[in-house]
Parts: C-alpha cells; structure tokens; sequence
C-alpha cells in the first residue's frame, strides 16, 4: 500500500510540474504578441510584489485610469515583471520599473504603446504611474514602464501623467529600494535606459549590480 502510494504521490508531483510548465510557456508564448493581451482588467485588483528589498503591494483602480490599468493587468498576469529591475530610483522623487530583462521582448513592446487616460487621481506619495515621454504626445506613448511616487509629486498631474493604482502594504519597503545610482546616464551615473532595452539583464547585472529587483509579482484579489 505504501509503495502504491508513493507512485501517485510521485504521478501527481509530476503532473503538477508539468501544468505548470505548460502555464509558463503559454504566458511567455502571450507576451510576444501585445496585440493579443487586451483582457480587461477587473474594477479593483491587488497585485503582489515580492522583491529583493521585501514585500509589497499595489492596489489598483480600473476607473481611475483603464487603459493603464487594463496594461499593467495583462503586464503581470503573463509573468512581464519578474526578474525585472528597479532601474532608475531617485531619492525623494520616484523608484521605476518596467523594461524587461529579455531584450528581445523589449524590442517587441517598446512600441506597444496605448491610449492615455484623463488624470483623475494626483501624484502623491505611493501612487503608481505609467512613465511616457515628453511632449504633447506624451500622454500617447505609454508602454510597460511605470513608477511608484515617493513624495508628492502632483506638478505631474498636470503633464498628463494619470495614476492607476497605490501601494497599500509595504511603502516602507519601496522606500528601502537600492536608489545609490541615481539619475540614468547620460544625465547621471545610474544605468542608461538605451542600453538597458539592448541588453536587459545582463547590462544591469554587469554594470549596476546593487539594483534591487522583482522576484515575481502576481494577481490577487
């Protein structure tokens, strides 16, 4: 009887293992086509985030901005987070993330842009925001890199920058991450964003290994 269940226990191991497998490679599969993430994100979701620097969460609002929120949903439900770094921490300003340590799939989403969102909720401490580039079209170009505000930062507000979610455990975690680098080169000494889409990981693990970074984050309700 004990040999008997040892071979199901070991069966059922198995199995287990090799649905998760399959689950991993579909979420990789999914990430290499944007245009087919568009699943719509729930009204109110929390997100995990279980990093170097310790535990935190993210709570976000589908009405406070749904297509950032529809994103950054479809963004950790396929896995696009993990092993991601924080790369560019500036003191009393903002921590961000959101290139991907895979260049390949950078090169894939870095044009994946999606339509802006009014702003109706302000830059304040601990609220996460897409990053995008300057100019009227700026609000346009949002993709997959986002920020967490580490003080009040709502003269963003008015640049277009529209916050879809907040921290709602753990902000003294997120003050904890590694910011010793600084602003990104070429205007400080922290990692250049060019480089870190042409080379991902290995650029950063090479040149900046003291950025803290996502081990997986994931969906909860």
């Amino acid at each position: 009887m004990t040999k008997r269940l040892n071979v199901v226990t070991v069966l059922t191991l198995a199995l287990m293992l090799a649905a998760v497998s399959l689950l991993m490679g579909q979420a990789a599969a999914a990430l290499k086509t944007p245009a087919a993430l568009k699943e719509m994100a729930p009204a109110i979701y929390k997100v995990n985030f279980d990093t170097s620097a310790g535990a935190f969460v993210i709570e976000v609002h589908r009405d406070w901005a749904p297509n950032g929120a529809d994103r950054f949903y479809n963004l950790v439900k396929n896995g696009y987070f993990d092993d991601v770094r924080f790369f560019r921490v500036i003191k009393d300003f903002m921590v961000q993330f959101g290139i991907n340590g895979d260049p390949a799939l950078n090169s894939i989403w870095r044009e994946a842009r999606i339509p802006r969102d009014p702003v109706k909720q302000s830059n304040t401490r601990g609220f996460i925001t897409f990053a995008m580039q300057g100019g009227p079209q700026g609000p346009d170009t949002r993709t997959t890199q986002v920020f967490i505000n580490f003080r009040d930062n709502s003269g963003l507000d008015g640049q277009g920058f529209a916050p879809f979610g907040r921290v709602t455990q753990g902000m003294d975690i997120v003050d904890k991450i590694y910011s010793g680098y600084g602003e990104g080169a070429p205007s400080g000494s922290g990692p250049n964003q060019e480089q870190v889409q042409s080379q991902g990981n290995a650029y950063l693990n090479k040149s900046f290994a003291k950025l803290d970074y996502i081990k997986k984050a994931t969906i909860t309700k």
